[in-house]
């Protein structure tokens, strides 16, 4: 009678795994098709893929185990322009994002909308919002997403800045150089905002935003806050020029983005905040 019930202990313990593995991979599916339909939507848009990153496949290969996620990074140049010219500092979000995630067994998408650029970086042209707005809408083609919330947002929320006496483009490479020499670190490429903005006979200030995440160390940050890869991850760095000279770096606060998002923080966001400032700092002292 012993062996008969640790029998149908062990059948049912079974049943229940493969349940959740079920689970796991319908959400998983669900996640992709998602993002496959958000991919066809910027491709008939016009506008360019900057970077697509799968956040979990990424952490699994390096071993680490978290909800299925993949964001979509994506530019207009003439929609970032106009936003660029009232603040610089909009570019730390820029260009467009949209997150295909899993978020406690349930598939959802995140974006970022004009009104978290307008609460962040007191934008007040309605115009160039508008543009933004009425862009991503167009990508999201009736998806049933969300935008990223806003209550609690204030101007520079998040935002971790240094300042360098080093031009931009030096800035520029030795950070490339310090978040290259990090051995668990993925390069996922950058946008150079004044560059795009001279094809359109626009002068801005040196702007080159960075790309790049660690997909171990990312995907244990996010394990419980998934949808902070919107923001996160992939780490977006922002170097553009001081008006005093030298140049202005800036990047997100992951600890602020997951309080926004989830009302809390996990210690490996202040770990990973404390790492990226320290490895900055020293890039461009």
């Amino acid at each position: 009678m012993v062996r008969f019930g640790f029998v149908f202990s062990m059948i049912a313990t079974l049943s229940v795994s493969t349940s959740a593995f079920a689970q796991s991979l319908s959400v998983q599916t669900a996640v992709d098709e998602n993002f496959l339909a958000l991919e066809t939507a910027v491709a008939e848009a016009g506008v360019t893929p900057i970077a697509s990153i799968d956040h979990s496949r990424l952490a699994k290969a390096e071993g680490v185990k978290m909800p299925a996620s993949r964001v979509l990074i994506f530019s207009d140049l003439e929609i970032n322009t106009p936003i660029l010219e009232e603040n610089v500092r909009a570019g730390l979000d820029l260009p467009f994002r949209v997150l295909s995630f899993d978020q406690d067994g349930r598939p959802q998408i995140a974006y970022t909308d004009s009104q978290f650029l307008k609460a962040r970086h007191g934008l007040t042209d309605a115009s160039s919002l508008r543009a933004f707005q009425s862009k991503m809408l167009e990508v999201l083609n009736n998806l049933d997403a969300t935008p990223a919330p806003t209550n609690g947002l204030f101007a520079d929320y998040g935002v971790i800045e240094l300042r360098s006496q080093l031009s931009v483009p030096k800035a520029v490479e030795r950070l490339r150089k310090a978040v290259m020499e990090q051995d668990d670190t993925v390069w996922f490429g950058g946008v150079d905002f004044a560059a795009e903005a001279s094809h359109l006979g626009v002068e801005l200030p040196d702007a080159v935003l960075l790309l790049f995440g660690g997909p171990a160390p990312g995907g244990v940050a996010m394990a419980g806050f998934p949808v902070i890869g919107l923001d996160a991850f992939c780490q977006k760095l922002l170097v553009y020029a001081n008006e005093e000279g030298g140049s202005v770096v800036i990047f997100n606060d992951i600890a602020a983005l997951a309080e926004l998002h989830y009302g809390s923080s996990a210690e490996p966001h202040h770990g990973l905040n404390k790492r990226l400032t320290e490895t900055f700092r020293s890039a461009i002292e």
